[in-house]
């Protein structure tokens, strides 16, 4: 059976690790692997072997911090097929869509390439008599980055590239479901040129994220996941002193207007919840049908849904993969089922599916409900699976304040022709990222993705503009080269210096 180790200043090694955990194939069921769960020994050694990497990378120029990058973003492009397999073999996605989040998570490394660019600090001329002031921003140290299993390349990779470039080191834990990409990753750096230690591996369970967020030499924790774990990353880390950025769950929500293009809606609808089996932190997981366009709108998602093709990622015919594990499929399962009991109209049942030749895998097939009500579990819970409900309502403004009364924030989707319509919405909507005729509203790299309320933790968003910024810390430096002509120029002043 395969070992995942850690990779540790340079190297791959199962340190004082001696839990395993398995690694399953989830088209088939079987275990393909296993994975060494980190003990704190192993964590200390990640933080140490970082620390030291810090201590030289700091000191390396912008440029060379910039040619490393784009090394390294040019060795993802060339080995994004072999990437993408691997992604697909362990997670259960299609390769298509393992693609696609590779190609998201290298516009990161893109970003951070014009560092030197974006790091340019500020300088103003004699802001008093013969005194000038500038600013720069400086690394934290040794950054954390705990990641979900839903996207092994593209979550890490919105938070390592812009650490990196802006000069600090990192360990990631990534999640021990899928965890082999991330060492694929650690040796393109390495074969990039980053100095060992720069970059570090860490596989583990709870274990490894509390010694991370408790060890004193981690400077600063991104985190993306649960709303529940989100909290507890933001809680911990703040006690002990750390930057945090926690990004939690979500339910997102796209209004369908009677003005709509209604084959374009469904077709994007059907992709946004169905997609990656609706694994995704941005899945549309609720249609909300306004007015006369509930009745035609569900009659194509139901048509929709009974077309997906669903197997394994090996088949390119497949366009839906398995859930990631057997105990995700039978959450799925039990939320479908909870639907049902209470009173929502099921029409199109994922349950029970079977995919010929993979009788075993973890697969729930594009689930459709219709006539859900705010109070029922299969709206107010993250299913986090190919699960899509629609509600109903009479006008815009009972759409809004359905999504405003939510606990989440994450991101939400309009579908109009109309652009008042639409620039009511997004004025109106309390959600961080606002599509309008895009159902997955993931902002490009040169923007910063978030949300609001209990989809975030922390004041900053992550990648972007505000990933520089969570990054780094400013510092203002006040400059004097006194002339000392007139007495005047050595006498001593005890007030509070004032701009003369």
């Amino acid at each position: 059976m395969p070992t995942i180790e850690h990779w540790i200043g340079g190297v791959e090694t199962s340190g004082a690790s001696t839990r395993r955990a398995p690694v399953w194939n989830p088209a088939t069921g079987e275990q393909q692997a296993e994975v060494v769960l980190a003990e704190p020994a192993d964590v200390d050694a990640a933080v140490l072997a970082a620390h030291k990497g810090f201590e030289k990378w700091r000191d390396v120029s912008l440029t060379r911090r910039a040619r490393v990058m784009f090394a390294f973003r040019n060795l993802v492009e060339e080995h994004i097929d072999e990437l993408a397999k691997i992604v697909a073999a362990e997670h259960g996605k299609v390769v298509d869509d393992a693609k696609g989040e590779i190609v998201r998570g290298m516009e990161v490394a893109e970003y951070a390439c014009g560092l030197p660019q974006l790091l340019k600090g500020e300088y103003s001329d004699q802001v008093s008599t013969d005194v000038d002031s500038h600013s720069f921003r400086q690394p934290l140290g040794v950054c954390a980055g705990i990641t979900p299993f839903n996207f092994p390349v593209m979550v890490p990779m919105w938070m390592h590239p812009m650490a990196i470039a802006c000069g600090n080191s990192f360990v990631l834990k990534p999640s021990e479901r899928d965890p082999s990409a991330s060492n694929f990753v650690a040796q393109l750096y390495a074969d990039a040129g980053l100095p060992d230690g720069v970059f570090n591996v860490v596989h583990g369970d709870k274990a490894a994220v509390d010694g991370l967020l408790d060890h004193p030499l981690v400077a600063a924790v991104s985190f993306v996941g649960s709303t529940p774990i989100a909290k507890y990353v933001f809680q911990r880390g703040t006690a002990n002193d750390k930057r945090v950025q926690a990004l939690g769950g979500a339910k997102n929500h796209a209004i369908v207007m009677p003005d709509a293009d209604l084959d374009f809606a469904a077709n994007h609808l059907t992709a946004a919840a169905f997609g990656s089996a609706g694994e995704r932190c941005m899945a549309i997981s609720v249609a909300v049908a306004v007015g006369e366009v509930a009745d035609p709108l569900v009659a194509m998602l139901r048509q929709k849904a009974i077309e997906t093709r669903v197997g394994p990622a090996s088949d390119p015919r497949s366009e839906m993969g398995p859930v990631v594990t057997a105990q995700a499929r039978d959450r799925i399962v039990g939320y479908i089922t909870s639907g049902e009991k209470a009173g929502a109209e099921l029409v199109v049942d994922g349950r029970g599916i079977t995919v010929e030749g993979h009788e075993d895998g973890f697969f729930v097939g594009p689930t459709l409900f219709d006539r859900v009500t705010p109070e029922m579990e299969v709206y107010t819970d993250e299913i986090f699976g190919p699960v899509l409900c629609v509600v109903r309502v009479d006008t815009l403004d009972e759409g809004i304040q359905l999504i405003n009364a939510g606990p989440f924030g994450n991101g939400t989707a309009i579908f109009t022709n109309s652009g008042p319509v639409s620039r009511k919405f997004q004025r109106d909507v309390a959600a961080g990222m606002v599509g309008i005729n895009v159902p997955v509203p993931v902002p490009m790299a040169f923007y910063s993705f978030g949300g609001w309320k209990a989809s975030l933790f922390g004041d900053k968003h992550i990648h972007g503009p505000e990933g520089i910024k969570f990054y780094t810390r400013g510092k203002v430096i006040t400059t004097r080269w006194p002339r000392l002509e007139t007495p005047e120029d050595h006498a001593t002043h005890m007030h509070f210096p004032t701009a003369v």
